[in-house]
């Protein structure tokens, strides 16, 4: 962690946090199997990262799901359900009970939203997932703005992530996310940043 920073991890997939942790080294990643669809499973993540670093600084909320089809007629009510707890209920709990943790440290909550949250995409249940996360962001930052604690939604547009099953050449980079990730947690405490979009510079593309 080039950064210096300590970092819990949480996620379905216990290889993949085995592997960000031996990469990491365990001095600075805590690997936590959660589903944050599951309330009970976030809180168990939150008291064990609490418990292991004794607070926390900054909240990074990342999960989400996309669609299996394009618009609503065409959708499944399956897909909708999912998309709706992952992209938003899971952000609502994670932000509930973290909120305590970064009100006392003065910290940060970064949600991911997506340049499908700044545009009317026909029928796309989707984007209205996003549109939420942004205009959340907003609503939290009037909650927290007051105890010093800071919310930042990152809204980017097309990252080449296993989210697709195709190659995106023109696709930004998970490192993209990650540099303006940094930059927001870096600013002085007097400065904050209300939401980041970044796109890529090849085309027009929705995440």
């Amino acid at each position: 962690m080039a950064a210096g920073n300590r970092v819990a991890l949480a996620a379905r997939s216990t290889s993949k946090l085995a592997a960000l942790v031996d990469e990491l080294g365990p001095d600075h990643a805590l690997a936590i199997p959660c589903d944050v669809r599951d309330p009970a499973a976030q809180h168990a993540m939150v008291a064990t990262a609490v418990a292991h670093y004794g607070g926390l600084d900054v909240v990074f909320a990342n999960a989400g799901l996309g669609a299996t089809a394009v618009g609503t007629e065409r959708g499944e009510i399956e897909n909708f359900h999912e998309m709706i707890m992952v992209n938003n209920f899971a952000v609502t709990v994670t932000c509930k009970l973290t909120i305590p943790h970064l009100k006392a440290s003065r910290g940060q909550l970064i949600l991911i939203g997506s340049q499908a949250g700044h545009v009317a995409l026909s029928g796309s249940v989707y984007s209205a997932t996003k549109w939420f996360i942004r205009g959340y962001a907003k609503n939290l930052s009037n909650e927290l703005i007051g105890h010093g604690a800071r919310v930042t939604s990152i809204d980017p547009g097309m990252v080449e992530t296993p989210f697709f099953t195709a190659p995106k050449p023109d696709a930004l980079r998970p490192e993209d996310i990650a540099r303006a990730f940094l930059y927001i947690v870096d600013l002085p405490a007097h400065a904050r940043i209300a939401e980041l979009e970044i796109y890529p510079t090849v085309g027009a593309h929705h995440s």
